[in-house]
């Protein structure tokens, strides 16, 4: 086997966890590992640190699978370590028909996601390690977990950093575009060929659990409350009524108005009106996506109660916070202090709307270091925009799963975006990925996925 030799002077980071090596930690090659191959790591002292496979055509040159030496990445390797992965999700997210079985790094396979979608696997093989040994993986998938399909949507442009092309395709048995699958008790349909990533975030499993607490207990501010009448059997009942005294009969007369931005399949959108949200309004600018939200809202029955919007969020939050100022400025038209005149002659824009819980899901804004700083303003403004569409007391459901933008840096934004919007918020929660996909410690690079509750109130 051959052997890599670290330099005296780089940081014991791959001592504390870390499973990459870069080019410029290596001192010295022994050998000549072919692309892929398995090789012996030490530090300058010819002390054995791990085992990991080698790609000089990388920056990172070594990517770490044991702290032990090891033979060869074999199918009965593989086989092992998929039992492993499997142990870990039966423990965690028990009769899931669909999570994320392996997470790459985080479960000592670098370079290798799959996600079960029902009896079909997507996997994405991201590394020339694992390229190589595409064979023996899909067999021990297949011995493992007896999936009916293995779909391949190797389609990302990190395999390029690699020397590897993008793919996509059926690598075993077989796997139908549109799978179903369950989530929280909610029925989803999942295009595996052309949906985002492998089709589907497992990440926020727990999250979008979490919107449960937030989507009951607003039927008060409407004047509803529940009491107790006599029919004219004299057969009490305990019902809602309205401020009129007249019996509410739709079901969901306590249940949150909702806005979901970046609605991708609209699972946020399924788990309001599962958790009894009254009105949901799901965004997103794709067509397809929201085709894909549609479909999966009648599926589940919820489609009274939800309305499609196909458009750009920035615009949309924009638009309708402007549309709330012209009409916060007509009210206070003639009043002291005012200002200047206002023609309210002029039609009043059909913008303005405000809702009890806002949910902001973007894609990652900043896909490297130099993207930070434009990737918090994208931020600041939508939150900023997002929060002054909360009714007073409501809540703003945000998250981020840009990398690199840390957490306190994330908090730090949407701080300074309620100071420029006059709100004090209060933080409810506060999370990360969910329990398929594990956080080695010292790894920062997992630690991507920020989820945040907050409520909502004005300082004046």
């Amino acid at each position: 086997m051959a052997a890599v030799i670290l330099t005296r002077s780089r940081k014991k980071r791959l001592e504390a966890g870390h499973p990459w090596v870069f080019g410029t930690e290596i001192e010295t090659v022994e050998g000549e590992p072919q692309p892929g191959a398995v090789v012996g790591v030490y530090d300058h002292a010819r002390r054995f640190v791990a085992s990991g496979y080698y790609n000089a055509a990388s920056q990172i040159r070594v990517r770490v699978v044991d702290y032990k030496p090891v033979g060869e990445l074999d199918t009965a390797w593989f086989r092992e370590r998929f039992e492993r992965c499997r142990a870990h999700r039966d423990r965690f997210v028990p009769g899931a028909d669909a999570c994320r079985l392996v997470y790459g790094e985080a479960d000592l396979l670098p370079g290798l996601i799959v996600d079960r979608f029902g009896d079909v696997l997507v996997v994405q093989i991201l590394t020339l390690g694992m390229d190589v040994r595409r064979e023996s993986i899909v067999t021990a998938l297949v011995d493992v977990f007896g999936p009916s399909g293995i779909f391949e949507r190797s389609d990302v442009h990190v395999r390029e950093l690699e020397g590897l092309e993008q793919r996509t395709g059926v690598l075993y048995g077989d796997c139908p575009r549109h799978v179903r699958i369950t989530e929280n008790d909610i029925q989803l349909e999942v295009d595996i060929v052309e949906g985002q990533k492998t089709g589907y975030f497992f990440d926020q499993r727990e999250n979008r659990a979490a919107l449960k607490p937030l989507m009951t207990g607003w039927g008060r501010r409407s004047g509803i409350e529940l009491r107790t009448i006599a029919d004219a059997d004299g057969v009490e009942r305990t019902v809602p009524v309205n401020a009129s005294g007249k019996e509410v009969t739709f079901p969901y007369w306590d249940g949150a108005t909702v806005l979901e931005c970046f609605s991708h399949t609209g699972s946020f959108t399924l788990h309001a009106c599962k958790y009894g949200a009254k009105k949901v309004t799901c965004l997103d600018i794709s067509e397809h996506a929201i085709d894909s939200a549609r479909r999966n809202v009648e599926l589940n029955g919820f489609g009274d109660r939800v309305e499609f919007v196909v458009a750009d969020a920035f615009d949309y939050l924009r638009k309708q916070v402007q549309g709330l100022d012209e009409r916060r400025k007509r009210s206070q038209a003639g009043s002291a202090g005012a200002g200047g005149k206002i023609d309210t002659s002029k039609p009043l824009a059909s913008e303005g709307r405000t809702w009890d819980v806002v949910i902001l899901d973007p894609p990652a804004f900043a896909k490297n270091r130099q993207a930070v700083e434009g990737a918090c303003r994208g931020y600041k403004d939508i939150n900023l925009h997002g929060m002054k569409l909360v009714n007073e007391g409501g809540y703003l459901v945000t998250a981020s799963c840009s990398y690199h933008v840390r957490p306190d840096l994330f908090l730090e934004t949407i701080h300074a975006a309620a100071n420029d919007a006059g709100k004090i918020l209060r933080l409810v929660d506060f999370r990360g990925a969910g329990k398929d996909h594990p956080q080695l410690l010292g790894v920062d690079e997992g630690n991507y996925l920020k989820f945040a509750v907050f409520e909502v109130r004005s300082r004046r």
